[in-house]
């Protein structure tokens, strides 16, 4: 390897971001592994993983409506505070404007489960659905997103900074997975052009 210049690909550091190991109420899994909705915010599903930089560690929250797959809401701090979470949520909210009933399901972390968090869910009409305890299959979705982003940004980058990290999420995100990614689960479009096309085929 060393003679023809190839280098292995480290493995990525690991840390730890759900902590279900509280006295917190959890929720029922009302969503049941149903990753499929008929209509935009009548389901979302919500994570939280974590990127390493030269600068230490960066959080990132996101919320992924089920229907087409939109990152609708997303956060990103240097803690594992509630705020992260709370955060992409108001973004969300804010976007979207969900009608009442649209399942909101997570994991059992702590940022979910806080008081704050499920108080913001009963205020705008959002229902709380968790996965069951050590089971990621449950949020199957959102473990894909995470799983994609490793693949495409995170595996090779190198951040200096936390900033330039941030930079890199926002483009992500923003320009590329929402508007320019291709998924197969919605016909090949991208989560915004399936929705334009979807919402004008509803109103005609």
């Amino acid at each position: 390897m060393r003679d023809n210049g190839i280098k292995a690909r480290p493995k990525r550091r690991f840390r730890r971001t759900t902590d279900s190991s509280h006295s917190l109420p959890v929720a029922p899994n009302i969503l049941a592994r149903n990753f499929s909705t008929d209509a935009p915010n009548r389901a979302w599903v919500g994570d939280i993983t974590y990127i390493w930089t030269l600068e230490g560690w960066l959080y990132l929250a996101v919320l992924v409506d089920l229907y087409s797959r939109l990152v609708v809401g997303w956060s990103t701090s240097t803690s594992l505070h509630r705020d992260i979470a709370l955060e992409a949520l108001q973004m969300a909210i804010m976007r979207r404007k969900p009608p009442s009933g649209c399942i909101h399901h997570t994991d059992r972390g702590s940022q979910y489960a806080s008081i704050d968090y499920r108080a913001q869910l009963d205020k705008h009409g959002l229902v709380c659905s968790m996965s069951r305890k050590g089971n990621c299959w449950d949020n199957a979705v959102g473990e894909s997103f995470f799983a994609t982003l490793e693949k495409e940004l995170l595996d090779d980058a190198a951040f200096a900074s936390l900033d330039a990290a941030r930079r890199a999420l926002f483009e992500y995100i923003e320009v590329f997975y929402n508007r320019q990614r291709r998924h197969s689960v919605i016909g090949y479009m991208t989560p915004a052009q399936f929705e334009l096309v979807n919402s004008v085929q509803l109103a005609a």
